[in-house]
């Protein structure tokens, strides 16, 4: 009996790595010292209070009975599970065809990378074409903005080249000499 491509291809990342019933005892990293220690804080010992304890031991060493450990506050939620499968088991397990689980991982492995990537690129193009036509010269924001910014990096900030009159002139009588060989002359030729 033939199979379903797709179903094979579910059946296997869901069965390759995920333990379905964990043992705490077994999976969970084992306690450190570090896991243990709590911080204290030391209260300011009382004239009333013998000290005799504390004299006759090393006087670097604080006595544990002024020592008040203070519990810990849980200040930051338990990291997300990241990995493929999950993910993957999560957007499939509503798929009640082989043509939808088909569908999802195209979807998710194929399509919205590809989408993605398409768009940071035209993001880039764009963002290079932008920066690209713009002047450094002139007293406006943004042209002190991008001298500052390629000083920053350490670029050659590009000068601006002033063409001469002699070069105006030369570009103007190319122009003339390309319309009047293209279409002729105002005098009827």
């Amino acid at each position: 009996m033939a199979s379903n491509p797709a179903a094979e291809l579910a059946s296997t990342i869901q069965s390759a790595s995920i333990k379905r019933h964990p043992d705490p005892s077994h999976d969970i990293n084992p306690s450190t010292a570090a896991s243990k220690k709590t911080p204290g804080e030391v209260e300011a010992i009382s004239p009333l209070r013998s000290r005799s304890n504390s004299v006759a031991s090393d006087a670097s060493t604080i006595p544990s009975d002024i020592l008040r450990p203070r519990p810990r506050a849980r200040s930051f939620p338990p990291i997300p599970d990241f990995r493929f499968e999950q993910s993957y088991l999560a957007s499939i397990k509503n798929a009640d065809t082989n043509w939808k689980v088909a569908f999802i991982t195209i979807r998710d492995q194929v399509v919205l990378p590809l989408t993605q990537g398409i768009l940071w690129n035209l993001v880039m193009f764009g963002w290079r074409h932008w920066n690209r036509g713009s002047k450094f010269q002139g007293r406006s924001i943004g042209a002190k903005v991008r001298k500052w910014w390629w000083g920053v990096n350490n670029w050659k900030v590009p000068t601006e080249k002033r063409a001469s009159e002699s070069e105006h002139r030369q570009v103007a009588e190319r122009v003339g000499d390309f319309f009047v060989d293209r279409f002729g002359s105002s005098l009827g030729d």
